[in-house]
C-alpha cells in the first residue's frame, strides 16, 4: 500500500538560506570564514546535534512533513525546532554547501533486529567530500556518531558515542556499524549515491502516516548535550550524564509537553505556512 501524497506538497527549493542566522541556531558564531576541513566539520556537527534535537512531534501533532527546504529552514532555524532525518539532514547538505563543503544526499536503510534492513529511501544521510576523502556525515539518526565517519572500509573510528567502522557487503553496499559489548551491531547500509530530496517523498508519506512506521507509535524528542544525552517520550524522560543514566516516568500529555517546554524549548505551535 503507498502513503505518497505527493500532489502538489513537495518542493525542494533552491532557496538561498540565511547562514548566519542558521550558524548562530547551532551555536556557531556568524561571519565566520570557514574553510572546508574536517575540523571545521566535525565542529559544524556536533553544534548541530548538540542544538537541534532529532523529534518525531509534528507526526503526532499533525502538520504534514513537507520535502520543502524552505520549511526546513522555517521549522528549524527561525522556529527553533528540531525535525527527522530528511529535515535535519536536508537542511544541514545546504549549510555545508553554501560554506564551501562538497556534498550529496544519499539513501539510507536502517536495521533491526527483528526486520534486517529497512528498504531504499528510508533514511537520508549525507556524504561530505575533502580532497581525496570522503565522509558519511549525519545529524538526522537520534543516537549515531557524533563527528563525521571516514569513508575507508574496515577502519575502526572511535569518538564520544562509541566506536564505528564502515564494511562492504557482498552486494557492493556499505554498512555503518557500532560496537556493543564484544561484537558489532548494523547501523545502515547506505549507498554512494548522489540523491535528490524529492526521491525520499514516497517514505517520508510512510513514516508520517503509516501505521506501521515506528514514527507514528509515540513521540521522541532527543538531543546531546556537551558530557550526555537527554531523551523524552510518551512514557518517560532520560537524562544521561557521563556513565550516569537517571529515567523519570511521564505520566500524562501535559507532563509530556511541560517538559519538552522547559528542557528542549519547544511548545506545540500552528502548521507553519509559506
Amino acid at each position: 500500500m503507498s502513503f505518497y501524497r505527493g500532489i502538489g506538497i513537495i518542493r525542494y527549493s533552491a532557496m538561498e538560506i540565511d547562514r548566519d542566522a542558521y550558524l548562530s541556531r547551532i551555536s556557531v558564531v556568524p561571519g565566520v570564514n570557514f574553510v572546508p576541513s574536517r575540523d571545521s566539520l566535525e565542529l559544524l556537527q556536533i553544534r548541530h546535534l548538540e542544538t537541534v534535537p532529532f523529534e518525531n512531534l509534528d507526526i503526532h501533532w499533525k502538520p504534514p512533513i513537507i520535502l520543502d527546504t524552505n520549511r526546513f529552514y522555517e521549522k528549524i532555524v527561525v522556529g527553533k525546532r528540531g525535525g527527522f532525518c530528511y529535515e535535519l539532514n536536508g537542511l544541514f547538505e545546504m549549510l555545508l554547501r553554501s560554506l564551501g563543503f562538497g556534498t550529496r544526499l544519499v539513501s539510507a536503510r536502517p536495521y533491526s533486529k527483528e526486520n534486517g534492513f529497512g528498504p531504499e529511501f528510508d533514511h537520508a544521510a549525507i556524504i561530505v567530500s575533502l580532497g581525496d576523502t570522503e565522509y558519511l556525515v549525519d545529524v538526522g539518526f537520534g543516537d549515531f556518531a557524533a563527528g563525521p565517519l571516514k569513508i575507508a572500509v574496515g577502519e575502526e573510528q572511535t569518538d564520544r558515542e562509541g566506536t564505528f567502522r564502515i564494511n562492504e557487503l557482498e552486494n557492493g553496499a556499505l554498512v555503518v556499524e557500532k560496537r556493543r559489548g564484544d561484537g558489532w551491531r548494523p547501523e545502515y547500509m547506505f549507498g554512494m549515491q548522489g540523491r535528490n530530496l524529492a526521491e525520499f517523498s514516497e517514505m517520508c508519506d510512510f513514516q508520517q502516516y503509516s501505521p506501521d512506521s515506528h514514527f507514528t507509535k509515540g513521540k521522541i524528542c532527543s538531543v546531546l548535550t556537551t558530557n550526555g544525552r537527554k531523551t523524552l517520550t510518551d512514557r518517560s524522560y532520560i537524562v544521561t550524564t557521563n556513565c550516569d543514566r537517571v529515567e523519570t516516568p511521564v505520566h500524562s500529555e501535559a507532563e509530556f509537553n511541560e517538559i519538552l517546554m522547559r528542557e528542549f524549548g519547544i511548545r506545540q505551535n500552528e502548521e507553519i505556512s509559506i
